[in-house]
C-alpha cells in the first residue's frame, strides 16, 4: 500500500551574509539558527509513522534532513528531481548585480514563465513525477521529502488548481515548513501546512527565496 501521507519541509535558514541568490551552488552550509529550525521540523513530526526520507542533493537540504535522520532512524534519499531550479541569477545579489549590470534585467522581462529560469511547468513535472515514485515506493505511513521553496510552492499551487505564477514574495512556504499531500482518487491534494520554525522566523536573516 503506497504512503498515506506525503511531507514537503523546506530547508531551514542558510548561512548567507552577502545575500547571493545561491540557487545550486555547492558551499551554503545552514546556520545556526538553520540547524535549529530543521530540528524543530523533525521534532514536530515526533511519533508520526515516517516510513521513507528524501532529499534533494544540496548541502542545505541534505543538512535539514540529518534531525529526520537522527529522530527516526532512517537514511535520506537523495533525488535530482527535488532540487532548486536553475537561475540566470545563480551566485549573485540580485539588486547590486542589476545596478552593475542592467542590461541583466530582460530576465525579468516574462515572471509568468518565468525568464530568469526553470519555467514553471517543467518544475511541476519533474516534482509530480518524483512525489508519485515517492508515494508508491513508501509502504504505508508518511513519506517526508526535504526540498527548497519553490518546488514545495509548485506543487501547492497545483493541487490546490491555481495559476503557477505568483509573486515570490507572497509564496507561502516559510524556513523549515511542512506542507503536506495526499492522494485522492487520480489526484495529490493539499491537507496541511504547518510552520515549526514559526518562533525562529523573525529573526532569519536569509530567507532563501528564489
Amino acid at each position: 500500500m503506497p504512503a498515506d501521507l506525503i511531507r514537503l519541509v523546506r530547508h531551514g535558514e542558510v548561512h548567507n551574509p552577502e545575500g547571493i541568490l545561491y540557487g545550486r551552488l555547492e558551499g551554503y552550509a545552514l546556520s545556526d539558527r538553520g540547524r535549529a529550525m530543521a530540528d524543530l521540523a523533525a521534532t514536530s513530526l515526533a511519533g508520526h509513522d515516517i516510513r521513507t526520507l528524501w532529499a534533494s542533493p544540496l548541502q542545505r537540504t541534505r543538512e535539514s534532513a540529518a534531525p529526520w535522520e537522527a529522530r527516526f532512524g532512517l537514511e535520506a534519499q537523495i533525488d535530482e528531481r527535488l532540487i532548486e531550479p536553475a537561475n540566470t541569477f545563480e551566485g549573485t545579489n540580485i539588486r547590486r548585480e542589476l545596478r552593475r549590470r542592467p542590461l541583466k534585467a530582460r530576465h525579468l522581462i516574462n515572471p509568468g514563465r518565468p525568464s530568469w529560469g526553470e519555467p514553471f511547468v517543467s518544475i511541476q513535472a519533474r516534482m509530480l513525477a518524483a512525489l508519485a515514485e515517492i508515494r508508491s515506493a513508501t509502504e504505508g505511513g508518511e513519506a517526508v521529502v526535504v526540498t527548497h521553496q519553490l518546488p514545495i510552492w509548485i506543487v501547492a499551487r497545483t493541487v490546490q488548481g491555481k495559476p503557477l505564477a505568483t509573486d515570490p514574495r507572497k509564496r507561502r512556504c516559510a524556513l523549515s515548513s511542512i506542507t503536506t499531500i495526499a492522494w485522492d482518487g487520480d489526484r495529490f491534494v493539499e491537507t496541511d501546512y504547518q510552520e515549526p520554525a514559526r518562533e525562529l522566523l523573525a529573526e532569519s536573516i536569509d530567507l532563501g527565496a528564489v
